[in-house]
């Protein structure tokens, strides 16, 4: 097992004053030679946005976008004619595919919103734009790992063009669990959202990332009560990457 550890001080940071950002890859005025990508996993931002305020519309091509807040509420409209409002315990994707338009507000006067914004290369380029987003919080596992995202159209939550996984893992301390990879030539990316947990000799903390790779299984044990997002991608690049 081949892995790649990344402490959460380590991250990119931009304080704009509305929008407070943490990169764990390269993004923006953050460039970081070694923090490109994790296989098809291209962009981790941590984003804490001010009341009243957002991202303007703007432009988006051939890109699986993924958005899970943490806290408060984000509303997202588009050129496809979305007007909608993503809330803790759901998933937003966004296939921009041959081309979209979206902004993202915090409309709460009253409370800030933290989420994170993932991007992952899709499989083929020019795929129709296309936009979901489901509860995650209703199929919450303890203990256990909970499907949000997966490459197929009926499986437990939002599907996108790649194929990719993402489970929250939820553990009280002292409990743990093996993760079976779904398919060979895989890797994941363990981001801790809160607690603390053990992942083979690391440790990771709050906001911690670990890529893990040419394994089939690994196992996760939580050191304190701890909440895990597992990002399951493709290592080897898209063809139209390389």
């Amino acid at each position: 097992m081949k892995t790649v550890y990344h402490k959460a001080d380590s991250r990119g940071h931009a304080n704009h004053g509305w929008l407070n950002s943490y990169h764990t890859f390269s993004f923006a005025n953050y460039q970081n030679k070694d923090r490109m990508n994790f296989g098809a996993l291209r962009v981790l931002n941590d984003d804490t946005v001010s009341q009243g305020m957002g991202f303007g519309t703007h432009p988006h091509r051939d890109m699986e976008i993924i958005s899970i807040p943490l806290e408060g509420d984000l509303e997202h409209k588009d050129s496809m004619g979305t007007t909608a409002v993503i809330k803790k315990g759901e998933i937003q994707v966004m296939s921009a595919g041959t081309g979209v338009q979206h902004s993202e507000y915090n409309k709460n006067k009253d409370e800030e919103v933290k989420f994170l914004q993932i991007w992952i290369f899709p499989k083929e380029l020019d795929v129709e734009p296309r936009y979901d987003q489901k509860s995650i919080k209703e199929g919450e596992k303890i203990n256990g790992f909970q499907q949000i995202l997966s490459p197929n159209k009926n499986d437990d939550g939002v599907w996108i063009h790649q194929d990719a996984w993402f489970n929250i893992a939820n553990f009280k301390k002292g409990n743990g669990k093996n993760y079976m990879l779904n398919k060979k030539g895989n890797g994941v990316y363990a981001f801790v959202l809160k607690g603390s947990a053990k992942i083979g000799d690391r440790v990771l903390n709050e906001r911690d990332g670990l890529g893990i790779w040419d394994t089939q299984s690994f196992n996760i044990e939580a050191v304190e009560d701890t909440e895990i997002l597992l990002m399951e991608v493709p290592m080897e690049l898209p063809s139209y990457l390389k």
